[in-house]
């Protein structure tokens, strides 16, 4: 029998790093967002290249969902040109390692 490892998103699950995930989820988010709204709008990939000032194929990629091609900074600026208000939203960690072991009481008493 084999152990079943468990993820929180499928993020989790494909990169190997919880910075990678991270980054993919951002980008996931404002992907998907932005061919909402173009569509919403009616545009037409060439409407939506001619107004974020790409190719109609770099548009077909982002229709397409070609996450590895954008960087999160190309999908705020094209979010921001679409009259969008992309955030970043921070939450403080769980817990922080620490670079620095405890001091004693002694060692405290020491140093001060």
């Amino acid at each position: 029998m084999t152990d079943k490892q468990r993820f929180a998103s499928v993020w989790d699950a494909i990169e190997n790093t919880p910075q990678q995930a991270t980054s993919l989820r951002a980008r996931s988010e404002l992907m998907m967002s932005l061919t909402k709204v173009i569509r919403e709008r009616g545009m037409t990939q060439g409407d939506a290249a001619a107004l974020f000032g790409v190719t109609q194929p770099r548009m077909s990629d982002l229709m397409r969902g070609k996450i590895n091609l954008f960087s999160l900074d190309t999908l705020i600026d094209m979010a921001a040109t679409a009259g969008m208000s992309p955030t970043v939203k921070v939450s403080k960690p769980k817990a922080m390692p620490s670079k620095h072991p405890k001091r004693t009481a002694k060692r405290q008493m020491e140093a001060a």
